[in-house]
C-alpha cells in the first residue's frame, strides 16, 4: 500500500518541508524557494509552518524574508527515518501521522489489507492510544514514541506473547544505549524506571488455529514528558524526568527499531528459549518478587518463581501451590 493512499498520513511534501529546513539548519530559506522545491504554493508553505510551530518545532521567520530552524526538530519524519534505517526491515514502509487515534488500529487495518512485513506506523500524538486490557495509553504531542510494527512470522499463535517480551528486551537495550539508564521489565509488557512506568507494549494478532497470519507490536515510550496528569503523576515517569535532560526521540526510535530487528531475527532462528532466558535475567519481577496477581475471577499474593517454557509467569502462592499466570495484572505486593 502506498504511503500517501492511507487517509491521515503526513503529506510527503510537508515532511519534505521539515527535511529541507533540517538539512539547512540556521540558514534562512525563502518561501519562494521552499514552495518551488516541495511543489506547493507559498500560502501552503505559510500554513504548514504554522502547523509545525503548533507541534513545537522552532521555525523562525515570515513569508517576506524566509524561514529557518532555530534548533534541530525532533519530529519523527519518515524521510529522515528512512535514511537512518537503510537496509533495515523497518526502513521501507513508514506511515507517519501528526495525529491519529491509535497506531495499533492503523497497523491492524494495514495487516488485513495485505501490507508487507516490516511496515512501521508512528504518530506524534494519539487521541486513543491503547494499553493492555482495554486501558488508554496517555500520548501527549511530540514528547513520546508511539510506534507499531507489522510482522508476519511463521509461528504458532501460542508463541505470539513472546514477541511482547522480546519487544521489552529491545526497548530496554535501546534506552540503555542512548541514555545509560537501566530499565526493569515487569511481566509481561511494562518498562519501569525506579518503580514507575516509562513504557508499555501491546501485541495483537490475527491468526488461524495453527498459524499466525500477522502480528502487530505496539510500543509506547515516555521520552520528554516533564509531568503527568492526575493519578499518572504517582505511577509514570519519563526518560527526561529520570535523566534530567531532554532526549532525542529520533535517536531512540532508530536504536529501538534496530534492536528489535536483531532480536526478531534471533528469535526466528533460535526459538523461544533465548527470549525467556534473557527476560528472566534482566527482570526483577521474574523470580523472588512478592506480587499480587489479579484477574477477572480471583486475586492472590505469592512469590514469582520464574517463567515457563512459553514465557508464562509462575507464582508460588503462600499455601505452596504454584500458579501459571496466563492473563491478569501483576503488581508488587507491599
Amino acid at each position: 500500500m502506498a504511503q500517501d493512499t492511507l487517509p491521515g498520513t503526513t503529506d510527503r511534501r510537508l515532511a519534505g518541508l521539515l527535511t529541507l529546513l533540517a538539512e539547512n539548519s540556521m540558514i534562512v530559506i525563502s518561501g519562494a524557494r521552499i514552495a518551488k522545491e516541495i511543489g506547493v504554493s507559498r500560502s501552503t508553505v505559510w500554513r504548514w509552518v504554522q502547523r509545525l510551530r503548533a507541534l513545537g518545532v522552532k521555525v523562525k521567520g515570515q513569508p517576506a524574508t524566509g524561514y529557518f530552524l532555530e534548533q534541530t526538530a525532533d519530529i519523527l519524519t519518515p524521510n529522515m527515518l528512512r535514511q537512518r534505517l537503510k537496509g533495515s526491515l523497518f526502513g521501507k514502509h513508514i506511515y507517519h501521522f501528526f495525529k491519529t487515534d491509535s497506531t495499533n488500529r492503523v497497523a491492524l487495518e494495514l495487516g488485513h489489507a495485505g501490507e508487507a512485513e516490516g511496515a512501521v506506523v508512528l504518530s506524534e500524538e494519539q487521541t486513543a492510544g491503547r494499553g493492555r486490557a482495554g486501558r488508554l495509553w496517555h500520548s501527549d504531542r511530540a514528547v513520546g514514541i508511539y510506534v507499531t510494527v507489522l510482522l508476519r512470522p511463521r509461528l504458532a499463535p501460542v508463541q505470539a506473547p513472546l514477541l511482547t517480551m522480546m519487544a521489552g528486551l529491545s526497548a530496554r537495550s535501546a534506552v540503555q544505549a542512548v541514555t545509560g539508564l537501566t530499565v526493569d521489565l515487569k511481566w509481561p509488557n511494562d518498562l519501569l524506571l525506579n518503580g514507575k512506568k516509562t513504557g508499555g507494549i501491546l501485541t495483537e494478532m490475527h491468526a488461524e488455529p495453527g498459524q499466525i497470519r500477522f502480528v502487530i507490536v505496539g510500543i509506547g515510550l515516555n521520552v520528554n514528558q516533564e509531568k503527568f496528569p492526575g493519578a499518572l503523576a504517582d505511577t509514570a515517569t519519563s526518560l527526561r524526568v529520570e535523566t534530567g535532560k531532554s532526549q532525542s526521540r529520533m535517536e531512540l526510535l532508530v536504536r529501538l527499531l534496530r534492536e528489535f530487528e536483531n532480536d526478531y531475527n534471533r528469535f526466528l532462528r533460535e526459538g523461544m528459549e533465548g527470549v525467556v532466558a534473557r527476560f528472566e535475567e534482566v527482570s526483577t519481577y521474574a523470580k523472588g518478587k512478592r506480587v499480587r496477581v489479579t484477574n477477572g475471577t480471583e486475586s492472590y499474593v505469592g512469590t514469582t518463581a520464574g517463567l515457563g517454557p512459553e514465557g508464562l509467569l509462575q507464582v508460588q502462592r503462600d499455601d505452596g501451590k504454584v500458579m501459571t499466570v496466563i492473563a491478569g495484572d501483576v503488581t508488587e505486593a507491599r
